[in-house]
């Protein structure tokens, strides 16, 4: 368990200084700084075997390497359009219909319901609240995450899963870095802000990516499901102490929501589907 609360204060944690740059680097330069550094790191770390992958193995984790860059485009610019722990609540929707897809049990009729009171509670309705085009973003993270949980089974039945997150780093890094290029921040980078995207490159990937598998190798898939659904709570709680965002009593209770539901969905489920990080 202190593993899994570990990688989440982690991952948080890096989201919450990664947004701290938005003002100089902006979401593109900034995500574009964060996965370059994540693959350079993994790829020094992992060393995987390039030049030695079959045709199968490269269809395998091209598509996840895609999807984990366009994950986290999605999320870091709905971080610069929401509070951090909005964002991250409304992208669970993601793994949360993931893990409602193909059930037929009565219960999961509630999960839906809760998550749907959860986003009603979110959605500015009267034209004052949340940024609509932040909300947009945050669900294209959230299927960006379900499709990334999809590929990563999928990659790791073909290579092993530290060399399939480090090839995917790689691919993303690919993916992100023309839009990091287009924004023309890069030119704005001094030591101060390179060693600080190094940072968050630790906090955001090597770090937590670390203590989950070591949880997953400890723990059943259900009990970290659960575990990893306390994120958004997480997530409010260091936008609150780091950046000073503050959520209005109806979007605590929409964050709550959508934690029930994910959490009780993971519960309630014939076959869990570990919900891990990657925003």
């Amino acid at each position: 368990m202190p593993a899994v609360l570990l990688a989440i204060v982690s991952m948080e944690g890096g989201a919450a200084v990664a947004k701290g740059l938005f003002p100089v680097l902006g979401p593109a330069g900034t995500v574009s700084l964060r996965i370059g550094f994540s693959a350079l790191l993994m790829l020094a770390l992992i060393r995987p075997p390039l030049r030695q992958l079959q045709g199968a193995q490269w269809r395998a984790v091209i598509p996840f390497g895609l999807a984990l860059g366009m994950m986290n485009f999605m999320f870091y610019s709905a971080m610069a359009r929401l509070p951090l722990g909005l964002a991250v609540a409304v992208g669970f929707v993601g793994p949360l219909g993931l893990a409602l897809a193909g059930s037929r049990q009565w219960l999961d009729v509630v999960w839906v319901a809760l998550a749907g009171v959860g986003i009603a509670l979110i959605v500015p309705w009267s034209g004052q609240g949340p940024d609509v085009l932040g909300l947009v973003f945050a669900l294209a993270g959230g299927a960006c995450w379900a499709l990334y949980i999809v590929l990563g089974q999928r990659s790791a039945t073909v290579l092993p899963g530290h060399q399939a997150v480090a090839v995917g780093l790689l691919i993303a890094a690919l993916l992100i870095l023309p839009f990091g290029l287009a924004s023309g921040r890069f030119q704005a980078l001094t030591p101060h802000l390179l060693s600080l995207g190094v940072l968050t490159a630790l906090f955001s990937s090597m770090l937590p990516f670390s203590l989950e598998m070591r949880a997953l190798r400890s723990m059943p898939t259900r009990t970290f499901s659960i575990l990893m659904s306390l994120e958004p709570v997480v997530a409010a709680l260091l936008g609150w102490l780091v950046l000073h965002e503050h959520l209005s009593l109806g979007q605590w209770v929409a964050v709550a929501c959508i934690v029930v539901a994910s959490a009780g969905a993971t519960l309630t489920a014939r076959r869990p589907v570990p919900i891990v990080s990657g925003d």
